[in-house]
């Protein structure tokens, strides 16, 4: 059974389990919250966060004859959620609320890309044709972290509008030069434009779990600011996790059936319905331990001065703080080399996960074993779950 709410009847007179009732603290995406005394705060920041969602009904992706992505789209959808964050965060603001009258010009355009047609940027359809095209993911294929970041950094060049760029750190080693080379626009003048940055690092954190280690890092992931969350999952199910209370992480869950649909300008009560199915107001939870090993953690710099900043808290609390290090954070790139334990990680795969905890850590995977260890079935999982809409 899912961890989710989907379907959650308002009018049942039952209380969602979304949030325990404790005095824990929650973190979602840089903002701290109680869990009880601001429970109303917690479902309003939760629902202002774009949902994207399994759809049906829409045009035939490229050649083939699939007009849903269900079963197979769930981690093409998480890639959407965490591009639709950096977006809001950008241009509305960390503190941007939504509600169901909000028509505001600058939002319906973040919407407008997510729609599941050729012509919005960042349409299932786009991601699914650039996955083919340079990722060599035949359309209906389940992505990875790393494969739908890619894709993301690609299709982003191509949407002026949105003013992103997209830095996928490999290898768990981030490079600070080359991103500030990559968002320094050198212009006449003194002072160089700095292009808002959406980091992306990719992670594998264990065999078939997440070693345990690492937990304490994923935790104060969400705590900095500018925290865009991350993509990963539980093993066979990508969600999108935007935050955490206790020891479980806060997850919006894309395995719902929703029709496709135009959002429009939103004046057509059609459109007003369509907007609705794009927000979720209760977020789901699952326990840090049962989280797949393979995520990607992201962040949002809308500046250099934060981008300093979050480099700064990278390595006094990710990396100086007391929990094991993530990932590397370095000045220039090292000469490329290749790792000698390949080969004995890769053999030790079906290894008890006790055992692998003792003798796997997160550099010692290379890039290229980020995806799936297995080859992924199509997923079925969600089928109680399907809405008419």
């Amino acid at each position: 059974m899912l961890d989710a709410y989907v379907g959650y009847d308002l009018g049942s007179g039952s209380e969602p389990d979304d949030i325990p009732r404790t005095d824990e603290t929650v973190w979602i995406l840089g903002k701290q919250y109680h869990a009880t005394d601001d429970i109303e705060a917690i479902r309003q920041d939760v629902q202002s966060r774009l949902w994207c969602t399994y759809r049906r009904g829409f045009v035939p992706i490229g050649n083939t004859q699939l007009t849903t992505d269900k079963g197979w789209g769930c981690m093409l959808r998480c890639g959407q959620m965490v591009l639709a964050e950096a977006l809001t965060e950008l241009h509305l603001g960390r503190d941007w609320q939504w509600s169901e009258e909000t028509r505001d010009a600058t939002y319906l355009k973040i919407v407008n890309r997510f729609e599941d047609n050729k012509q919005a940027p960042f349409s299932l359809h786009q991601i699914a044709l650039m996955g083919d095209s340079s990722e060599e993911k035949r359309i209906g294929e389940w992505f990875g972290p790393n494969t739908v970041a890619q894709v993301l950094k690609k299709l982003v060049k191509f949407d002026d509008w949105c003013r992103l760029v997209i830095h996928v750190a490999l290898d768990n080693t981030l490079a600070t030069d080359e991103i500030v080379e990559l968002c320094t626009e050198q212009k006449p003048g003194p002072d160089p434009r700095w292009q808002p940055l959406l980091l992306i690092i990719p992670l594998r954190l264990g065999l078939s779990e997440v070693n345990p280690i690492y937990i304490e890092g994923l935790k104060k992931c969400f705590q900095l600011p500018g925290s865009c969350g991350m993509i990963g999952g539980r093993p066979n199910q990508a969600l999108y996790f935007i935050g955490y209370v206790g020891e479980e992480a806060l997850y919006l869950d894309p395995h719902t059936v929703q029709r496709v649909g135009c959002i429009g300008e939103k004046l057509e009560p059609a459109e007003q319905e369509q907007d609705v199915t794009f927000h979720q107001r209760h977020a789901s939870r699952i326990a840090f331990a049962s989280m797949d090993p393979s995520l990607a953690v992201c962040f949002m710099c809308c500046s250099r001065a934060q981008f300093d900043q979050l480099v700064a808290h990278f390595n006094e609390r990710l990396n100086g703080g007391g929990s094991q290090p993530l990932f590397e954070v370095t000045k220039t790139r090292q000469a490329p080399w290749t790792p000698t334990t390949v080969s004995s990680a890769s053999s030790r795969k079906n290894s008890e996960p006790n055992e692998a905890f003792n003798v796997i850590s997160a550099t010692e995977i290379p890039n290229e074993e980020f995806e799936e260890l297995e080859p992924r079935p199509l997923d079925d999982s969600d089928e109680e779950f399907e809405i008419i809409a």
